[in-house]
């Protein structure tokens, strides 16, 4: 069957991969001349963004390569009502339509949603589109509080008092912001916990879980510095996480069944894909931080390492609404991602990279937002350049694996993570839910 990925990272590049790996011939929608996704795909087509303008090129390129299903993996075509357009054309899409991935690309959205349908995992919060009420809604959570953007900006819209704003004065005008780049904006009562991610799959009916994820947003280590993609994850063997107990995985399972299903009621359409829900393990229970409508970068580097059924069928048996058990891997996983020095920030841009393939005796590797040009030379962007992933019975046995093959990746002004999955940094989180529940 011919499938067409959507994106250019190392989502992308392990999606592309897993579908190889199950026969399937793979074509791709880039927007960088990502060397591994090139090296899979029978053809590919480049474009710029996913303006509307280049949606209808990639339709075309759909039609005209007789594709069967098409796999999304970036937010940003989903906004776009990508998967719309190709199911009219009757092509399969493993990405929910535009009204449903309004699970991420509004947070307001979301927690409307939520409540509507009695699903008690939000925190306190209101809704926006002045700054009418900001003042005392911060004043009501003792400024104990968290402001998002109500729409998409890549993972980095997020503001915590007492983290990035110092006091009130700094919240407010944040929220100024928000509001000349014509936005709206959620604020939220800060939460205190553990944050987890567990994705599940749906056909729009039935969910198949997957294992529960940490991701690390911060760029520097001790979970330091500013908001990223993600610079890594690590998930167990057990399928949980050492700081979470099971009836914490229960109920992050229990609400993503219950989201699934509110969506199809309030909509009328089934929902698709992947139902990624960014939880927070807390004193009062497992609270929901947001939700996302497509695979986790990192995590899903994570996911489908360990995946031990056939990718192909899975997305198949996801449009046609035919879902039944997935199975992965009882082993646990670690990936840390290569980035230029700053990224978050000020990101190099002059970092290089050089991938040794003596990696492979240790880890596998995806390349990310990185371009080859025709002598195969990799240049890096202002975003992260490439990951490696490795698995065995323990999550400390991994993260030394992971670390060996790092040392097969090289280049200028690079930067990694190393104590992603390191045990000082797992009984942290372990001792601070210790002191919360």
């Amino acid at each position: 069957m011919n499938f067409l990925v959507i994106g250019s990272g190392a989502r992308e590049h392990i999606m592309a991969q897993k579908l190889f790996e199950a026969g399937a011939k793979v074509f791709s929608i880039l927007t960088n001349s990502n060397p591994g996704l090139i090296q899979l795909s029978k053809d590919y087509l480049l474009v710029d963004n996913y303006s509307q303008k280049n949606i209808d090129k990639i339709v075309d390129y759909g039609t005209a390569h007789s594709i069967d299903c098409v796999v999304i993996g970036p937010e940003d075509p989903l906004a776009n009502g990508l998967s719309d357009r190709f199911w009219r054309k009757e092509i399969s899409v493993v990405g929910p339509v535009k009204i449903l991935a309004q699970i991420e690309t509004s947070k307001g959205f979301t927690r409307d949603l939520l409540k509507k349908y009695g699903i008690d995992s939000s925190p306190k919060f209101k809704r926006f589109n002045s700054l009418e009420g900001s003042s005392a809604f911060i004043d009501a959570l003792s400024e104990e509080y968290v402001i998002k953007f109500d729409g998409l900006m890549g993972g980095k819209g997020v503001k915590v008092s007492g983290e990035h704003l110092k006091n009130k004065d700094e919240g407010l005008d944040y929220c100024k912001r928000l509001l000349s780049n014509s936005g709206s904006y959620v604020i939220e009562e800060k939460l205190y916990g553990e944050e987890f991610s567990l994705m599940s799959f749906s056909d729009g009916t039935s969910l198949a879980h997957m294992p529960a994820v940490q991701d690390h947003k911060r760029a520097y280590e001790d979970d330091l510095g500013p908001n990223t993609g993600g610079m890594g994850s690590y998930s167990d063997s057990n399928h949980s996480l050492p700081f979470l107990n099971t009836n914490e995985i229960a109920e992050a399972k229990n609400i993503n069944e219950q989201v699934a299903s509110a969506l199809l009621d309030h909509t009328g359409h089934e929902y698709k894909g992947i139902l990624y829900g960014g939880f927070m393990a807390t004193k009062d229970g497992v609270k929901l931080i947001e939700y996302n409508a497509r695979f986790g970068d990192p995590e899903a580097m994570n996911l489908l390492t360990l995946l031990d059924t056939d990718f192909a069928s899975i997305c198949i048996d996801i449009a046609d609404g035919n879902l039944g058990s997935v199975n992965f891997r009882k082993k646990a996983s670690v990936c840390k991602y290569i980035v230029p020095e700053g990224y978050g920030s000020n990101p190099s841009p002059d970092a290089t990279l050089v991938v040794d393939n003596r990696y492979k005796e240790f880890a596998d590797f995806y390349y990310a937002a990185v371009n080859s040009d025709e002598n195969g030379k990799i240049s890096t962007t202002s975003s992260r350049a490439g990951a490696i992933v490795s698995t065995s019975s323990t999550i400390s046995l991994a993260e030394e694996k992971c670390e060996k093959g790092l040392e097969f990746i090289s280049g200028n002004n690079l930067f990694v993570r190393n104590d992603i999955a390191k045990p000082h940094l797992i009984e942290k989180r372990m001792e601070n839910m210790e002191s919360i529940r």
